[in-house]
């Protein structure tokens, strides 16, 4: 949630104006992951100003430009400044200006910070600050690190800006990505994250850069205490817990100590752009750094040097320079309206780039290059535990039966948040997968720590290279599904589905009794693509559909077998966006209580496909029926005797017909069309719904 945009520029003249413009325009391709406010911090003449304003990032553009709010000079050249940018997700306090970052030490904005996460002992800090004289303008857990940062400086005043930030981390407990900027160190930025992501950008005059990694710095001190410990440090000043059993060193910042290595020549000119997510990045370059948890990285006369605050000998000694393959189109709407809407149907070309290389055009091997080495390890597993949150928990759901199928072992799901409530009995022949779209995702993170720690070989199935699952498991699965922008998943959860479908197909690779249906479902992979599009032709129909829906206070969706991770899914999506309850029902379960519910009034969406278990959905379909309940279908093409229960002038939507393991990838692109049509039908903000965002980052 929220995010974190920055700017430095060393030798290379920028208008205000311009840094402005770059500042916002970072900020709004960050407004996807859900926001309340927002806000920047950049040098005046002779100061630093902060513009901060309540509601979108549209709101904060009218104020930034305006010389009477701001009184600044926006065609002044700057040849090495920095600018600092914020869209908050309110945690603690309500959003307002005075809640909004970037958050400041005093009146003169000696020093301002920008955070994602949570700060847990931030009253610890805050009693402790109040006791040395220092008073809080706002109510939230960020400004305790602005005006700690102000109290090392004064017990510290030689301490260099970076050291100021590495003593003040230690003092932290929770989850942090921060930029911190100050008018005491003119032209340096400082950010550091742990728990939150954020990756660094660096351009060049020719893009040509002199290195393709950056050396880390690790600190070598007894006494463990941390970086520029004053002298003068009293008993009073808060110690951060030792509860999780990370290494502090003390940095030596004696001549020749630090390793700086310039992305170019000396003296050339350089661009840095920090950022919570690549995609206010990508614009601007596509050489990348993805910072690690207790990373310091500092920039300082065009120098940008990583330190860390200790080493625990698994932490690599470098951080790589990336190469983005993402495109500046893909997080453009094009000619569609919605983010959502143009997501929904790019779904035949994001199923394409995920079987990519690994689903063979002809033959029946299937390669996931990310687990290859593993496979042999995870045949001899005890189980297989798939662990998610919302849309990536329905895509654990929707293919744990084959899972099971084709692999022969147990297979457990489990929600992320109760997977740690329960401290869930983990050994070391367990193999768990962690799913995530953006691989930040707080629960499952924790979750993923829990296992690993407990010696299970751990697999990340993530939609974003470079984040945290992707580094911290043991091997992995990327969903190739490409950029997806609008909060409510759609491509990703198809693509995870497609992922953990062929895990399944690897598994069952050398079982000669599995052959034949290992071929089944290959060759509905390859027709899948051209199956996509057709259900997609359905649009105008489902349309209707969701005119004749759209005003209803409450939703039925029911489904059994594979087509029961589609009701969840399809219920998730309608609550996301057109806030109108929904329930997703197994239909097995309607006669053991939601029969109650069904009567003439509410709506009833029904999938009922000619698989398995068919017969007994139909069975649920006539109980429906005789309870006078309308229900609405998604069912097969041409598969009259399902349709023939639709009540005179009611509703239903054909899907074409694949095998059974497949279906549900089908079955939900119409809930999708449908909660997209009815959000936008109610008026909705379909890309943005409230209080949600895409990356949920704190806990």
């Amino acid at each position: 949630m929220c995010g974190i945009f920055a700017y430095l520029n060393f030798l290379t003249p920028k208008t205000r104006r311009e840094v402005l413009e770059m500042l916002i325009a970072g900020l709004e391709r960050l407004e996807y992951r859900g926001y309340d406010s927002a806000g920047v911090g950049i040098d005046s003449a002779d100061s630093v100003v902060l513009i901060k304003r309540k509601g979108k990032v549209a709101e904060l553009r009218k104020s930034a430009f305006d010389p009477d709010v701001t009184g600044l000079d926006y065609d002044e050249s700057l040849n090495n400044t920095v600018g600092i940018a914020h869209t908050r997700w309110a945690t603690h306090g309500e959003p307002s200006e005075k809640n909004c970052h970037p958050h400041r030490s005093d009146e003169s904005n000696r020093f301002i910070v920008v955070h994602n996460g949570i700060i847990t002992n931030y009253n610890d800090i805050k009693e402790f600050l109040v006791k040395q004289g220092y008073v809080f303008e706002s109510e939230t857990d960020t400004e305790v690190m602005a005006k700690m940062i102000e109290h090392l400086h004064e017990k510290n005043p030689h301490a260099p800006f970076r050291q100021l930030v590495e003593l003040l981390i230690q003092q932290l407990e929770g989850a942090f990505a921060c930029a911190f900027k100050s008018r005491m160190f003119p032209g340096e930025i400082v950010c550091t994250r742990r728990g939150s992501p954020l990756l660094v950008g660096i351009k060049t005059a020719n893009d040509d850069l002199a290195t393709d990694s950056i050396p880390i710095q690790f600190s070598l001190d007894e006494d463990r205490r941390g970086p520029a410990a004053a002298d003068n440090e009293t008993s009073e000043q808060p110690q951060r817990k030792r509860s999780t059993g990370r290494t502090v060193f003390r940095v030596d910042s004696g001549a020749g100590s630090t390793s700086e290595i310039s992305p170019s020549k000396p003296g050339d000119a350089v661009e840095y752009f920090f950022a919570s997510d690549a995609s206010a990045i990508i614009e601007h370059t596509n050489k990348v750094i993805y910072l690690e948890d207790e990373d310091v990285a500092s920039v300082k006369n065009g120098v940008l040097s990583i330190h860390r605050l200790g080493n625990d000998g698994n932490t690599p000694t470098d951080r790589e320079v990336t190469t983005l393959k993402m495109k500046l189109q893909q997080i453009m709407k094009g000619d569609y309206e919605y983010f959502m809407q143009k997501e929904i149907f790019e779904q035949p070309e994001s199923i394409t780039r995920t079987m990519a290389g690994r689903v063979p055009l002809e033959g029946y091997n299937v390669t996931l290059g990310g687990i290859k080495d593993f496979i042999p390890e995870i045949k001899r597993c005890r189980r297989l535990l798939l662990i998610g949150c919302g849309t990536s928990y329905n895509s654990a759901l929707a293919t744990r039966q084959l899972l099971e199928e084709l692999t022969q072992l147990p297979v457990m799901l489990d929600l992320a948040s109760d997977f740690l409530d329960r401290t869930t009995p983990i050994f070391r022949d367990d193999v768990c997968f962690f799913i995530s779209q953006s691989g930040e995702t707080a629960d499952t993170l924790n979750a993923l720590r829990h296992c690993k720690n407990r010696g299970a070989l751990t697999v990340g199935i993530t939609n974003t290279v470079g984040s945290t699952i992707s580094r911290e498991t043991h091997c992995g699965v990327h969903i190739n599904a490409g950029p997806e922008i609008g909060v409510a998943s759609t491509k990703a959860y198809t693509s995870q589905i497609l992922c953990l479908t062929m895990f399944a197909l690897v598994m069952a690779e050398d079982r000669i009794s599995f052959q034949p249906r290992r071929r089944e479902i290959i060759d509905g992979l390859r027709t899948l693509n051209a199956l996509v599009k057709e259900v997609l032709k359905e649009d105008q129909k489902i349309y209707k559909i969701a005119e004749k829906l759209h005003k209803a206070k409450s939703l039925l969706v029911m489904g059994r077998g594979f087509n029961y991770a589609t009701c969840m899914e399809g219920a998730l999506k309608i609550k996301e966006l057109t806030y109108v309850h929904c329930e997703g029902i197994q239909s097995g379960e309607l006669k053991h209580g939601p029969l109650a519910l069904v009567d003439e009034e509410i709506p009833i969406i029904q999938v009922v496909v000619r698989d398995r278990v068919y017969e007994k959905c139909l069975n649920a379909l006539e109980q429906i029926k005789s309870r006078k309940g309308q229900p609405i279908l998604i069912c097969e093409k041409g598969d009259e005797r399902t349709i023939s229960f639709v009540p005179k002038h009611g509703q239903y939507i054909e899907v074409p017909k694949t095998v059974d393991a497949l279906q549900g990838i089908l079955t939900v692109i119409p809930m999708q069309l449908l909660s997209y049509h009815m959000a936008v039908l109610r008026g909705c903000n379909v890309d943005q719904p409230r209080n949600l965002a895409k990356s949920v980052t704190v806990e």
